[in-house]
């Protein structure tokens, strides 16, 4: 079951939220963690008893390790603990790019039987392995109460693409918290715009780049410009489709009295890599700064050591993101960017006009992006290639300024709505008086439009779900 499902929006969650708010407070929670459940198995039946399985074993480790209180035998058992959360984790998601490794670097034929990935598996585990890391350096108590502590874990907003939350920033939400009118309003606004931007731009804009990637692997030679327009809409649709979700999410939490962090600030009108990933998926880059960055020195050790921990941290990240050397490259190519921003260029960026600025951020993350929507490395260095002229069909022909010309109206809709101008005109209208009303009618106005979408097209993917 996906947010943006007919399903979801008009059966399960009217359902839930009736459930929680006409039943007394001390059953909200077990609501909660019923329809979490239920939502995840309704996509995932056979994985739902591995979730349950990591619900309780890192439970029972959480308060195995509270209660040594950081002795040697806590350090063994946070180590053990990590050490499953993370078998688990590479069993589904890498014993298969493991054993093709192993197979073309030897010539062996280890035959095997590709399984499906969990769906939320990497953010489940990583919330799990925060929570015990937390309770080991004594920043928060285990959770004595396992159904709160399996919803921490298994909360349906931030189940399936996050944002990654820390048992830190909601311990205290899980005893008690505070529903409103006011917090349920804006849970919908924020739900309304995430759907928005999902749907009627991230699911547009995408179809523009899946007619470019399937005629490229199909072996179809395109312009450069035709290129060019696949990666540009690929890195817009998987900016509307991830911080939509995103955003509906942290709506979704408010309307049930949580307040969860926002996990993108915009990261499109960046000046740099550096700012781009301050900006893109924060609660990942926020786990990996304090549980692995930070304990291996951070920058506060000599520049090899910086640099070695920046590349480890950033091809960490990209194997996170996929079983695939594409993926791994990835994180490299954007460790080593980097690094020579820290060390090289920051001087000469600060030096240039912003709009230049800009313009490398952005090349660099389109470049970037190729990677990542690739389906292996060979093929993200053929997609490149054809960027700069290699093996494509000349520099441009009548199909791209068709392309571009027939939907100027959705590409220049999704380059405003990277920016924070449209939500600025809702802030600056505010709450208040006849705006009030106004701004109530542009929400009513986009929810029917999402819907008017979802009923005439049947193209909604969620690109996150294979991760």
């Amino acid at each position: 079951m996906v947010f943006s499902s007919f399903t979801f929006i008009f059966t399960f969650l009217p359902i839930t939220l009736i459930l929680y708010y006409i039943l007394p407070r001390n059953v909200k929670n077990i609501i909660l963690l019923i329809s979490s459940l239920v939502f995840y198995a309704w996509g995932e039946p056979i994985y739902i008893g591995l979730m349950i399985l990591s619900i309780l074993f890192n439970y029972f480790c959480g308060k195995d390790i509270y209660y040594k209180k950081k002795n040697s035998k806590a350090t063994i058992s946070i180590v053990i603990a990590i050490i499953v959360n993370l078998f688990i984790l590479g069993f589904f998601k890498y014993y298969g790019f493991l054993i093709d490794t192993i197979n073309a670097l030897v010539k062996t034929e280890i035959k095997y039987r590709q399984l499906e990935l969990p769906i939320g598996i990497s953010f489940y585990t990583f919330q799990a392995i925060s929570y015990l890391i937390d309770v080991y350096r004594g920043e928060v108590k285990a959770q004595k109460n396992i159904l709160n502590f399996a919803l921490y874990i298994a909360m349906f907003p931030q189940l399936i693409a996050g944002p990654i939350v820390r048992y830190v920033d909601i311990e205290q939400q899980l005893k008690w918290r505070e529903e409103s009118f006011q917090k349920f309003g804006e849970g919908t606004r924020y739900f309304i715009v995430g759907l928005s931007k999902k749907v009627i731009l991230g699911n547009s804009i995408g179809k523009i780049f899946e007619s470019v990637n399937q005629n490229f692997n199909s072996g179809i030679k395109m312009s450069v410009v035709m290129m060019w327009i696949g990666a540009i809409a690929y890195t817009l649709q998987i900016y509307f489709d991830f911080s939509g979700y995103s955003d509906m999410a942290v709506g979704l939490g408010k309307m049930f009295g949580f307040d969860l962090k926002k996990n993108f600030d915009y990261p499109y009108i960046s000046k740099s890599v550096t700012e781009f990933w301050r900006r893109w998926h924060i609660s990942l880059g926020t786990w990996f700064r304090e549980y692995v960055y930070i304990p291996l020195g951070g920058n506060r050790v000599s520049l090899k050591k910086h640099i070695r921990n920046l590349l480890i941290v950033w091809m960490l990240t990209g194997l996170w993101h996929g079983a695939q050397w594409n993926f791994v490259f990835w994180g490299i190519y954007y460790g080593v960017l980097l690094i020579v921003e820290k060390y090289y260029l920051k001087q000469y960026l600060e030096r240039i006009p912003s709009g230049m600025q800009h313009f490398y951020t952005m090349l660099m993350v389109v470049i970037g992006w190729v990677f990542f929507f690739s389906e292996n490395m060979r093929s993200s260095l053929r997609y490149l290639e054809a960027m700069i002229g290699i093996g494509s069909k000349g520099l441009i022909h009548t199909e791209d300024c068709f392309v571009v010309l027939s939907n100027w109206g959705l590409w220049l809709a999704g380059i405003i709505c990277c920016t924070s101008l449209g939500a600025g005109i809702l802030e600056r209208n505010g709450y208040k008086g006849y705006k009030k009303w106004i701004t109530d009618i542009v929400y009513m106005i986009l929810l029917v439009m999402t819907i008017s979408w979802l009923i005439t097209d049947s193209f909604n993917p969620f690109l996150y779900f294979r991760f």
